[in-house]
């Protein structure tokens, strides 16, 4: 067997759950025996992937790619988070209704005064979701751990769902500005804002007019009735697909934390100590999953229209919006770091389109805001940059939590080659693994 076979083998055993140690080469022990007492404080541990259904996932992944799911049958999931963009859209903001194209080369549209419109918030992408409690940059959704979730449809959410990934999948298709489109255009469309009931049920109406999404439906759940199926059936499905699909536990930090000591060069291992030490990155990105899932204020650049806060309109309260807390103005979950190198543009905003300048914000978010330059973004956003909105957001940073770390040239290099440990050698596959050759509505996959 030459090289290159044995070295798919030994992946392919590592992503199967390989256990045995590896030793460590010689004189570096020592590097070893600091990282991983600091993983073990901060109960960092290796991710499993859990169990699939397998008609559920088959479900889960013709709805996530079908455009039926949105009012104007322009626009699906994949849209904005497709597997050509490793699940996100690779736009600093991204491009709703009436915009063409994927990725980076999606077009927006224009508004009356020949704007462009963007969606106020980047699109995150969708990694190692499965054991996730909260969603949305201003964790609007959110697992109570009951058994009932936190959402805006409130009361009016279906029950059934199974995961506060499930729940995320239930709105983007009642959002006028992302899927459903505006009255008038369609019969999605039509129903009120706030009737979250009747825009899910035209929406299994109009699935269901297929053959064969009745089959994958009836696969799916084989214990319940046509006429019991809801869509909370369908976002579990799309969820089941994510976790599915991109649970990705190849990277070399997982292979790391599953005993191999040579899968990280010593230049990273000494950027996991940074990170899990001087640097302070771990204070917010704890644990397997990389983040708290709590809120913060990191400073970041107002960039696009906004979500209707402040005098002017132009700003976004983010975690506000959801707690009607001013306490949590300016306010964004903590995103998760899994394959961060290939998943910019980076914050809310998408305002950093480089991994080293969003690190660089991070470690003194308070100087950087005042630095920015806006000549990085693209031409269409670049006048969407709002500076007048960062006294607001200065006014709200809590300064226990946005204290300056200074790290030396050498141990910058060593933070970024750990970020690059997180990249899962699987992305390179995903838009040919994950992409169907074609939905059951027939809708193109692409415009």
């Amino acid at each position: 067997m030459n090289r290159k076979k044995l070295a798919i083998c030994a992946a392919m055993l590592l992503v199967g759950g390989c256990t045995a140690v590896v030793a460590p080469p010689d004189g570096a022990e020592e590097l070893d025996t600091d990282l991983r007492a600091l993983l073990a404080e901060h109960e960092v541990e290796a991710i499993s992937k859990p169990a699939a259904e397998e008609a559920k996932v088959r479900l889960g992944q013709a709805l996530f790619f079908d455009k039926l799911l949105s009012g104007n049958r322009n626009i699906s999931c994949a849209t904005c988070h497709t597997p050509l963009a490793f699940t996100g859209d690779g736009l600093s903001l991204s491009v709703g209704q009436g915009g063409t194209g994927l990725a980076q080369g999606r077009a927006a549209p224009v508004d009356q005064g020949g704007e462009p419109i963007f969606i106020p918030r980047n699109a995150p992408e969708v990694f190692n979701r499965a054991g996730f409690t909260t969603m949305f940059w201003d964790g609007r959704v959110a697992d109570r751990g009951d058994g009932t979730f936190e959402s805006p449809a409130g009361d009016a959410l279906l029950p059934g769902l199974e995961s506060a990934l499930a729940v995320q999948a239930m709105f983007p298709v009642t959002s006028p500005d992302e899927m459903r489109g505006a009255a008038g255009e369609n019969e999605i469309a039509d129903a009120d804002d706030d009737d979250f009931s009747g825009i899910w049920s035209a929406l299994m109406v109009r699935v269901l007019e297929f053959d064969e999404y009745r089959q994958l439906f009836a696969a799916a759940y084989p214990d319940v009735a046509e006429h019991d199926l809801t869509f909370a059936h369908a976002a579990n499905a799309i969820a089941a697909f994510e976790i599915e699909h991109w649970t990705l536990v190849d990277s070399p930090f997982d292979a790391y934390l599953r005993g191999d000591g040579t899968a990280l060069s010593d230049s990273a291992k000494r950027g996991a100590v940074l990170f899990y030490g001087k640097a302070g990155c771990a204070n917010c990105h704890t644990g397997s999953l990389m983040t708290d899932e709590d809120y913060h204020n990191r400073a970041v650049p107002q960039l696009g229209p906004g979500k209707g806060d402040g005098d002017a309109g132009l700003a976004d309260f983010g975690r506000e919006r959801v707690t009607e807390d001013q306490a949590d103005r300016c306010k964004f979950r903590t995103p998760p770091l899994r394959n961060v190198a290939a998943t910019g543009p980076w914050m809310h905003d998408g305002a950093f389109t480089t991994l080293e300048a969003a690190v660089r914000h991070q470690l003194d978010c308070v100087s950087s805001v005042a630095a920015f330059d806006a000549e990085q973004l693209s031409a269409a956003l670049e006048p969407l940059y709002h500076p007048e909105q960062t006294d607001t957001i200065l006014a709200a940073v809590d300064p226990d939590e946005t204290e300056p770390v200074t790290l030396t040239a050498g141990e910058f290099d060593d933070l970024m080659q750990f970020m690059e440990a997180l990249t899962s050698p699987s992305l390179g596959w995903l838009a040919i693994a994950d992409t169907p050759d074609g939905v059951p509505s027939g809708l193109p996959l692409a415009d």
